[in-house]
């Protein structure tokens, strides 16, 4: 039996990137899909996220693997948007043991240069987004007594960033509401973890590479300063780390921070 045979997982920012990477590593070890993204360019960064197309070849991966996927399209920040693909799924499949909060954006700015619609984007992304999403979820893990959630911080969830201060306190709060979640929701049986990788090799790095006129290599190797002789880390390493710490082996695992770095923190 695979690991993940009849569980369900909800996955935000699960079009492209290491979401999509998470999504068809869990498939593969039986799990269904419910893959939620905003499938459209947003105001702020601006680079491209995933799109419908994306979703959809995902939705075809996930079934050709003989498992079962839920497309569902939303923001984040819409609680509105949030909870109708949370009944979608509950509504499709019956419930959601899995939740990986991934969905989040990266930019840099100066303090003294950053707009309030910057600092709020990336506060309401990556810190509210997470907030909305497991809100939703959490009641149907509380009724079936079982869950793990898994957020997405950063090595800058547990250090500092040059020209990163929201993105900063962004990744800093998640790690903050995972150890809190993971106090709260232990009477439930609910484990709650982050993880923390380094650069990852996503359409995201691509994206801030062309805002600050760089190559791709040369953005990560500003950026991390990892130790091993790598410029990022792969999708499908993070998807590797994600499926350990969602499956039995990491059963006592909660409120814990798990680095992915190269080394970047050892500095």
């Amino acid at each position: 039996m695979k690991d993940f045979e009849n569980k369900v997982a909800f996955i935000t920012g699960a079009a492209h990137g290491q979401g999509r990477a998470t999504a068809i590593a869990l498939a593969k070890e039986g799990a269904d899909i419910v893959a939620f993204d905003v499938a459209k360019k947003i105001e702020y960064p601006n680079y491209n996220f995933g799109t419908n197309d994306e979703l959809e070849t995902l939705k075809e991966e996930i079934e050709a693997l003989g498992r079962k996927a839920v497309i569902t399209v939303g923001d984040v920040r819409d609680d509105v948007a949030v909870a109708v693909a949370v009944e979608k799924a509950i509504a499709e499949l019956g419930k959601i043991d899995i939740l990986f909060n991934n969905a989040g954006i990266c930019a840099y700015a100066t303090v003294d240069e950053m707009t309030d619609d910057e600092w709020n984007a990336m506060i309401d992304i990556n810190l509210k987004g997470p907030f909305n999403v497991t809100r939703r979820v959490v009641p149907y893990m509380k009724k079936a007594k079982s869950g793990v959630i898994i957020n997405n911080s950063s090595v800058m969830g547990l250090r500092g960033g040059n020209r990163l201060s929201h993105y900063t306190a962004s990744k800093w709060g998640l790690t903050g509401l995972t150890k809190a979640w993971a106090i709260e929701l232990a009477p439930f049986n609910i484990r709650v973890v982050s993880i923390h990788p380094t650069g990852v090799n996503t359409p995201m790095n691509d994206g801030l590479a062309a805002m600050e006129g760089m190559t791709p290599i040369e953005i990560a190797e500003r950026s991390a300063g990892n130790l091993l002789p790598v410029p990022w880390i792969e999708p499908q390493d993070v998807a590797d780390l994600v499926l350990f710490l969602a499956s039995d082996k990491a059963r006592y695992a909660t409120g814990s921070q798990f680095v992915i770095d190269a080394g970047l923190l050892s500095v």
